[in-house]
């Protein structure tokens, strides 16, 4: 039986009440994918707050939405230990909870988003990587290239098997130059056409579930090596998900399905 109770608030609370809903991105099952906390506001609280409360959340990503006047709204993403230029799976979540349709203003610039076939959609800027010299550490990988997109770098394995068992040295990647490392080979399973896994220990996040800004950089990448636009692929964290790509010029579309899973109520005080 399922009972549905509306959250009270502790009688003589005078402090802020935020609503925060856990939305598991890039999967239609619960408890997969990767999770975000979606915080809907009138208007953005001080940094150092948004900070706290990801800290607090200790999701991958948690986003803070305002609604603006002409119907759009603004966007921001914190990990854990910091605020990040893009992000994918955040954003999906943000656009599940408010309908599927919406524009996002963000620090990478306008992000449409859409509805379509019981997923959403995002328009987000490709980040085409580039062949980088660049020492990364994997012990046991074969055939490696290393390339380098704006804000990662991307090796690709020729194993998939091995990546998907890989025990990374989080340490040494979190000396690397780059907000994460992204680690990609040819698709193991029917339908998939790539798999990966990112490590984003810079940003607070060893590994992250399901990324899809990553997926900026990889369907560009793949896309020259299949000759194809129209991408599948899994990233194999231990909670795994999957992502579905279109090049479109110098965008590139994501999509993916999205379950709310949980609401929260955070009493909480603004700093000052």
């Amino acid at each position: 039986m399922h009972v549905r109770r509306t959250p009270q608030v502790p009688l003589g609370h005078t402090g802020t009440v935020i609503d925060l809903v856990v939305v598991d991105a890039f999967t239609d099952a619960a408890f997969a994918g990767n999770p975000a906390a979606v915080a809907v506001l009138s208007a953005f609280p001080p940094d150092e707050w948004m900070q706290l409360v990801a800290r607090e959340m200790n999701l991958s990503e948690t986003a803070f939405v305002v609604a603006r006047p002409d119907g759009d709204h603004d966007l921001r993403w914190f990990t854990p230990s910091a605020e990040v230029d893009l992000c994918g799976h955040a954003t999906l979540a943000t656009a599940h909870v408010l309908g599927g349709r919406v524009r996002f203003h963000t620090r990478s610039g306008p992000l449409d988003c859409r509805s379509g076939d019981g997923r959403v959609e995002m328009s987000f800027p490709s980040d085409p990587p580039v062949v980088a010299e660049v020492a990364v550490h994997l012990p046991g990988a074969a055939a490696r290239e290393v390339r380098r997109g704006r804000t990662d770098i991307l090796v690709a394995v020729d194993d998939a098997g091995w990546l998907r068992g890989h025990r990374p040295d989080i340490a040494a990647i979190a000396d690397l130059d780059a907000r994460a490392l992204i680690v990609t080979a040819p698709g193991d399973r029917p339908g998939i056409d790539f798999v990966s896994r990112v490590f984003a220990p810079a940003v607070g996040v060893p590994e992250d579930p399901v990324t899809g800004s990553a997926h900026c950089t990889l369907a560009p990448y793949w896309s020259e090596r299949t000759g194809r636009t129209q991408l599948t692929a899994y990233q194999a964290s231990a909670r795994g998900g999957t992502v579905r790509m279109s090049l479109e010029g110098d965008r590139v579309i994501l999509s993916g399905n999205a379950v709310t899973v949980s609401e929260i109520r955070m009493l909480v005080d603004l700093p000052g």
